[in-house]
């Protein structure tokens, strides 16, 4: 107790260049947080957009009635099909509405008619088999397999999630060096007394742990601000969100979930555990060159 006391001067409590690092770290540990729920999301809303469309297939019929319902039997007795029926026109309003609109579709304008149909889980290729059967039956029909462009978007989405995770990599590295080199800065100015308390005695992990209990205090409660900043922007682009769902209706249903506040949580603590480890690290080095 008398030597932690014999070296309150080396670490005083209050230290005007310790507020900017807080501030560094805080603000590095705000963008790793906010990486990490944007690969989150981006992997969620990959999911969400695979689950949805899968096994989902649009027919579009250029012909009349009795061409639309020839084509309607024709898909039903296809292998691996599921369902499925003609749309309705107010179904098919439903589907435009987004791009037209609330006022809808005018009464006069001619729409396509539209066949839905559902594959079986696991069947691959149903669309070109489908478009030569339509075909083979002189049917003029254009057929959209969901899966084949829910692919591209799945490969967007992992790849937007995987640059968050690289975004969170090196935010922590930068995180890591910047508490480094303020410890190692740290140590430098205050030579003297590391001298002076290895003459006393004073062993070299006695001294890190100083620096450690100091820097894992500073990356908790930074990491912690960090993580609460964080929050509130992933709240207010929700809220965003949520104001402009007739804009952004191709987007899924975002929310904050468990594993969101997972990442938040774990943001605190990993500051925390970074700057402790940075400290210990670069003391230990210092004081072997130093001493």
């Amino acid at each position: 107790m008398k030597m932690r006391s014999s070296v309150s001067p080396l670490l005083p409590r209050e230290d005007a260049r310790e507020a900017a690092l807080f501030f560094v770290v805080c603000a590095l540990c705000f963008l790793a947080a906010l990486s990490g729920l944007v690969a989150r999301s981006a992997y969620a809303a990959a999911d969400s957009w695979t689950d949805q469309v899968t096994g989902q297939i649009t027919i579009r019929v250029r012909g009349t009635d009795a061409d639309t319902s020839k084509a309607v039997e024709l898909v039903k007795q296809t292998s691996g099909i599921v369902s499925a029926s003609a749309l309705t026109r107010e179904e098919a309003e439903d589907l435009l509405r987004p791009w037209l609109g609330a006022s809808g579709v005018p009464a006069d304008l001619p729409l396509p008619h539209l066949i839905a149909a559902e594959a079986a889980p696991g069947v691959t290729g149903i669309g070109e088999a489908l478009t030569a059967k339509l075909s083979a039956a002189d049917l003029d029909v254009t057929v959209d397999d969901h899966v084949v462009w829910s692919t591209d978007v799945k490969r967007a989405t992992d790849s937007a999630g995987l640059v968050a995770l690289i975004a969170v990599g090196l935010l922590g590295a930068t995180a890591i060096a910047v508490i480094a080199f303020a410890t190692h800065a740290t140590l430098l100015a205050r030579r003297d007394m590391v001298e002076l308390l290895h003459l006393t005695g004073a062993k070299d992990s006695f001294i890190s742990s100083l620096f450690e209990h100091r820097f894992l205090m500073l990356g908790v409660q930074a990491g912690a601000l960090g993580a609460l900043l964080a929050f509130g922007a992933a709240a207010f682009i929700l809220f965003v969100v949520k104001q402009s769902d007739q804009n952004i209706w191709l987007l899924p249903q975002l929310s904050l979930s468990l594993a969101d506040g997972l990442i938040l949580g774990l943001a605190p603590l990993v500051a925390g555990v970074a700057a402790m480890f940075a400290a210990k690290v670069t003391v230990m080095r210092s004081l072997s060159d130093m001493l």
